[in-house]
């Protein structure tokens, strides 16, 4: 499949439904998927790095996952942090869709599904997890961080994975300088070919 499908609000291809069965948070999930979207046959090995690798989520508060896909990051922070609300937001509805039934699926009624827009702008996140869609070329992938990593919580922490070969690095630098000196951003994991980048908000 063409990657763009994933980047569209509406994929062109038919929305046909089939089980899913996967492994989140140490347990395996009877979950659905679709085509026209991001990995659709279950946890792309970037996102993999990256639930493997992270610390728990804040326990209580506003949580981010950018580029939901069919669910496998806003459902495992939901499940590890039962008293937060986890914000699942991506441009493709497809996404928004699934990420919601599944959701649903596993009883996990502190999932909140979104487009971009539609996430209320006084919200501040204590926590923030992304697989980010590096593929969409460099000035929309900045312009996408810029639009969410100023929104950490004092404190807060965000979580990205990004492939060796695809930039991290020069990522990581980018990020430093773009967000000044009240953020730390560090690389705190190599795994599998994959970078996990720790952007830290401290007090102003």
């Amino acid at each position: 499949m063409d990657p763009a499908h994933y980047f569209n609000a509406q994929p062109a291809v038919p929305d046909v439904r089939r089980p899913l069965a996967v492994v989140l948070d140490g347990q395996e999930r009877a979950l659905e998927t679709s085509a026209g979207i991001f990995s659709p046959d279950g946890v792309d090995k970037g996102t993999a790095v990256l639930l493997a690798e992270v610390p728990d989520p804040a326990p209580v508060g506003d949580l981010l996952d950018i580029g939901c896909g069919w669910g496998p990051i806003a459902l495992t922070m939901a499940l590890r942090s039962p008293g937060a609300t986890v914000h699942a937001v991506d441009v493709n509805e497809r996404s928004l869709d699934l990420t919601a039934a599944n959701a649903r699926r596993l009883g996990l009624a502190n999932v909140r599904t979104a487009l971009p827009d539609d996430v209320p702008g006084e919200v501040r996140f204590a926590t923030i997890w992304s697989n980010p869609p590096i593929r969409i070329g460099k000035q929309a992938l900045h312009e996408l961080l810029l639009r969410w990593l100023p929104r950490l919580a004092e404190g807060g922490e965000a979580w990205l994975v990004v492939q060796k070969n695809l930039g991290s690095d020069s990522l990581q630098h980018w990020l430093a300088e773009e967000l000044g000196g009240t953020y730390d951003v560090a690389r705190a994991a190599t795994s599998k070919g994959f970078r996990l980048l720790r952007v830290t908000r401290g007090s102003a």
